[in-house]
């Protein structure tokens, strides 16, 4: 039996790895600042503590811990934990497995797909494809770079750049159809790479299971979409009405001020590395994407 710890186990993410990984019959445990319902280590990011028993007991490490990077408008103080949640919370890991006795062998860790930068035009992005130079790009760079360190430690290490998740009971789907008429953002014709939760979750456990994987993966469909189309699909497949005329960016940007940038940019990935490492994607179309979300 492989014990499994999660970080970031009750988010949206987690909590689905999770049932997934107990239904093949692993123990899961999750790093938690207080104790869950679920099997649960103590750790506090900020006072740099955690339980050195959580590392002795794993088997794997899946990373997922992070502050909400469009929960809240992007002051100074909010950029400082959307940053340090996750540069801080890896190097305590890495402090934590370098103490060890008995080493996980794998860790597999999240990252974004916001390292390449806010707006990549219509280029396909790929694993190889340079960083952006913005704010979410720095995030990312800094965070990778922490877990390189625990790959330096000898753990089979995976990242997965997550793009725009969809489903049901929140994130981008949640917002993009919270007002009364949906309508798409800025010009609309800029591309959102997305992933349908149930394939994001099953490429977590397919990085844990495939003992060859390692290094950096897109966690994205192979269809990326434009925002215009996403919006339009989403709308009719959860029968709300939508108005083709986009939210200026001006407005954008007076309501989100420098997050703006993160919606009226896009990107254009490429899924065509895990796909030759052998995943196969449940939901790469999509419209039955969407229809499984809201009719599943």
């Amino acid at each position: 039996m492989q014990n499994i710890l999660i970080t970031g186990g009750s988010g949206l993410i987690g909590k689905r790895i999770t049932a997934l990984l107990e239904a093949k019959g692993k123990t899961v445990a999750w790093l938690s600042r207080s104790q869950q319902s679920q099997k649960s280590f103590l750790w506090d990011v900020e006072k740099g503590k955690i339980d050195p028993e959580a590392l002795e007991w794993a088997d794997a490490v899946i990373h997922l811990a992070g502050a909400g990077v469009a929960d809240k408008k992007w002051t100074d103080e909010r950029k400082k934990l959307i940053l340090e949640s996750r540069t801080k919370s890896t190097q305590l890991l890495h402090q934590a497995i370098e103490q060890a006795t008995m080493k996980p062998d794998t860790f597999i860790s999240a990252s974004a797909i916001g390292y390449y930068g806010f707006d990549t035009g219509t280029n396909l992005m790929e694993e190889s494809s340079p960083a952006g130079h913005d704010f979410l790009a720095d995030v990312v760079i800094q965070w990778e770079a922490e877990v390189k360190k625990i790959e330096s430690l000898h753990l089979r290490t995976v990242m997965l750049r997550i793009g725009i998740v969809l489903d049901k009971e929140g994130g981008a789907l949640g917002e993009m159809l919270k007002p009364p008429v949906a309508a798409p953002l800025g010009k609309g014709d800029q591309w959102m790479s997305w992933i349908h939760i149930e394939d994001l979750a099953n490429m977590f456990v397919f990085a844990l299971e495939k003992t060859t994987l390692q290094g950096i993966f897109n966690a994205v469909s192979p269809n990326p979409a434009t925002n215009y189309r996403l919006t339009h699909e989403a709308a009719r497949a959860k029968g709300k009405p939508f108005i083709g005329i986009g939210v200026p960016g001006f407005v954008l940007n007076l309501i989100l001020g420098e997050m703006s940038q993160m919606v009226t940019g896009g990107n254009r990935v490429s899924s065509q590395k895990i796909q030759k490492a052998g995943f196969d994607f449940e939901f790469p179309i999509l419209i039955p994407a969407l229809k499984d979300i809201f009719n599943g």
